[in-house]
């Protein structure tokens, strides 16, 4: 649990090391900017494989804040577990928290889809998050393995939208692009958790929204290791973070359950 902005209480005390990608985005440095002050050692790797950590304290915990290409690809070699929902928690949620009929199905069965419908992956940029004209339009077989899942939803509107850092059951930090938080979407982030907390990892960034009728709803789930934090709290946005993206070793039973197993391309295969 959090008692304070930026102090974690559930964890060794053992020195960390936060694990950034090559090009850093602005959200990225202001994550990395709050790492510093709080004491973390910052490693930002030059390419896509296990970065050069001879420089990190030795018997310390790794961490790690990045896309999911390269969170793939050096994750499970520095022993860090990637916290993430369930790949159909959108479309397991209640009506009342999505205002729209939403499903997650195979891309194989997405392909047979002849109405215009919204499509994207629901933990990576895989598939574009696009309104595809019929399934016809989504990347083929050739491109994506059969069995992927896709989130497919009836096309709602969004008058705005908010990024909420959720962690241990509490909304803990959250904001616009460019601005704070309304109260609303704090509001209607409580009572998400209310209602669900237990379908989400410990620490998870929630994309929430209001029509062009006032009403809220969810727009998405996102892993909390590869979200930019926008106007939010850094040092809130890292508490989510370093949960969200830690070692194996520090894993909690709840949490297991959440850990983020990429899908396998056989397809090459004999």
């Amino acid at each position: 649990m959090t008692d304070a902005p930026g102090v974690m209480t559930d964890v060794p005390d053992v020195p960390r090391t936060l694990v950034l990608p090559p090009r850093l985005t602005a959200s990225a440095r202001k994550l990395r900017d709050a790492a510093v002050r709080r004491g973390l050692h910052v490693v930002e790797s030059a390419g896509f494989s296990v970065p050069e950590l001879s420089r990190a304290p030795r018997g310390g915990a790794l961490h790690l804040h990045a896309g999911p290409s390269f969170a793939d690809a050096v994750a499970p070699a520095l022993g860090i577990a990637l916290l993430e929902a369930p790949a159909d928690w959108l479309a397991r949620l209640p009506y009342a928290f999505t205002r729209r009929e939403i499903r997650a199905l195979p891309i194989g069965e997405a392909y047979l889809l002849r109405r215009p419908a919204f499509i994207k992956s629901p933990n990576d940029k895989s598939i574009s998050a696009l309104v595809y004209a019929d399934g016809s339009r989504l990347p083929g077989p050739d491109a994506v393995v059969p069995q992927t899942v896709v989130l497919v939803s009836d096309v709602m509107t969004f008058a705005a939208e908010y990024r909420l850092h959720l962690l241990d059951g509490a909304v803990h930090t959250g904001s616009q692009r460019l601005g704070p938080p309304a109260p609303g979407a704090l509001a209607f982030g409580r009572d998400l958790l209310a209602a669900v907390r237990q379908t989400l990892p410990s620490a998870i960034v929630v994309d929430v929204g209001m029509d062009e009728e006032g009403r809220w709803a969810v727009v998405e789930a996102n892993a909390a290791w590869g979200s930019g934090c926008y106007e939010a709290d850094p040092d809130r946005a890292l508490d989510t973070v370093l949960r969200a993206a830690g070692p194996v070793t520090e894993l909690s039973a709840y949490d297991r359950d959440f850990v983020r197993r990429p899908l396998r391309d056989d397809r090459a295969q004999p």
